[in-house]
């Protein structure tokens, strides 16, 4: 724990408590004197830790073993000599002097101000930290009037809660809004189904999946590395994990409402799609080649479009609404919660290769942007070849139809666009999202001309 030289602190537990001070605080009282005029030790000491800031300047941002080395190899020598700095003019000093009282504060905090030599994860003061309560602290007048104890220990909870977030990278908004939707979609269920037996212990059987996820990703945002990973990877699965295993018994849902919250999810990350592009051409000289990038994009964006809302999304409504009680819970599940997912990471994949390529259209590709651009739309395209193995299996087993398992155009389309990566990586960014377009193109056109009446017949019974 790294802080100031509080009292309190020093009387925690040092078998489990490793505490480090705070450089900052001792070089703000020797600058308070030296601020007086005719302070030469006080003027010396602040130009000495300065020169210990320069070093942590040029470390910042680099891994805690490189800042270990370097601190030990650069910073090492100048925080030695500045103790045997302190010690020398401690003897020369009156006692009660200001200049040796803050000596005194230093060589007592030694131990504690030099920890930062030994481990790079420390940093060399706690300014970031009082940055991030200048907020609170600006509004302490106001909190003075909570008017009541617990309203003042209840703001106190959500500021914390809110700091903690912005200190690990976590955005407090969307954490804190993703907790309150589940909450309250939870107590919704729990008000609308109270007279449903089956539905409550539905909801009893998926509340604890669906606390837990929120709860792991505030338990990750204090660890870092591998165990933070790991702590979202389990998290991941526990959310989704709940459907799974509660198999769909007690569930209802409304089709139509359950299609179109999905196909609106769609149609907003196709949105961030086309603000790529937008973003991607700010502060950029805009040439023919630009705008034809950028209308290539819009081309892609425009048969993603098609792709789903022309019949797939039609066709998979229309089975939901063909089914009823657990059936119904579970073909939403899978394929609305769950392939959903990946559909949309596929567009989220193609709009950051989107927004690369339209950024300099003449050179190729890295790697990861082309795995992104050609990459992305390959898991679109394969999402929805498994969607349609769902919906057939669907069919085949409820009824005497027998449509066949695969349609050629989606898996012809998700290796087309797979297999373009070499060449993305090869050719001018350009040529390549005209060589993705091409491909998403040719599939909207296979639609048109080989399934021209049964498009018809599936829009017409549209529900």
């Amino acid at each position: 724990m790294q802080c100031d030289g509080y009292a309190p602190y020093k009387k925690l537990p040092a078998e489990r408590i490793t505490v480090a001070f705070c450089w900052s605080h001792l070089r703000r009282e020797f600058f308070k004197i030296a601020e007086r005029g005719d302070a030469p030790i006080a003027t010396e000491a602040v130009a000495r830790i300065a020169q210990i800031y320069v070093i942590e300047k040029d470390v910042r941002g680099t891994s805690a073993d490189e800042r270990r080395v370097v601190r030990q190899a650069r910073s090492r020598p100048l925080v030695d000599a500045l103790r045997i700095f302190f010690e020398h003019q401690l003897a020369r000093l009156s006692g009660g002097s200001d200049t040796a009282r803050i000596i005194r504060y230093g060589l007592r905090h030694w131990d504690g101000l030099t920890r930062f030599l030994d481990d790079g994860r420390i940093e060399l003061d706690t300014n970031i930290v009082e940055r991030s309560m200048r907020p609170q602290a600006l509004t302490r007048k106001n909190a003075l009037f909570a008017g009541h104890d617990d309203g003042a220990e209840n703001w106190a909870i959500v500021a914390s809660l809110i700091e903690a977030c912005k200190l690990n990278d976590v955005e407090p908004q969307a954490y804190l809004a993703d907790v309150l939707v589940r909450l309250v979609n939870l107590a919704l269920y729990a008000i609308a189904g109270r007279r449903d037996p089956d539905f409550v212990r539905a909801l009893l059987r998926f509340a604890p999946t669906a606390a837990i996820g929120p709860l792991l990703i505030l338990a990750a945002s204090f660890v870092e590395g591998r165990v933070r990973l790991a702590l979202w990877v389990i998290a991941i699965l526990a959310l989704y994990s709940g459907p799974l295993l509660d198999r769909g018994q007690g569930w209802r849902l409304s089709p139509a409402h359950f299609a179109e919250r999905y196909g609106l999810i769609v149609i907003i990350a196709l949105g961030e799609s086309i603000f790529a592009i937008g973003f991607a051409t700010a502060g950029v000289v805009i040439t023919p080649a630009t705008i034809a990038a950028a209308v290539l994009g819009l081309a892609v964006i425009a048969a993603l479009w098609w792709a789903y809302f022309d019949v797939f999304a039609v066709l998979a409504q229309q089975q939901l609404s063909a089914t009823s009680g657990v059936t119904r819970a579970r073909l939403a599940r899978d394929c609305y919660s769950y392939l959903h997912m990946p559909m949309i990471a596929g567009i989220v994949l193609f709009a950051l290769g989107l927004k690369i390529t339209t950024h300099d259209v003449h050179q190729p590709l890295a790697v990861v942007p082309a795995v992104a651009l050609c990459g992305g739309l390959s898991l679109y395209f394969f999402t929805h070849v498994l969607t349609r193995l769902r919906l057939v299996a669907l069919i085949r087993r409820t009824t005497k139809e027998r449509p066949g398992w695969i349609g050629p155009g989606r898996l012809a389309a998700a290796i087309g666009t797979l297999a373009a990566i070499p060449a993305a990586v090869a050719l001018p960014a350009l040529a390549a999202l005209t060589l993705v377009a091409a491909v998403c193109w040719a599939l909207i056109v296979w639609d048109l001309l080989h399934y021209r009446e049964h498009r018809i017949q599936v829009r017409e019974a549209r529900p």
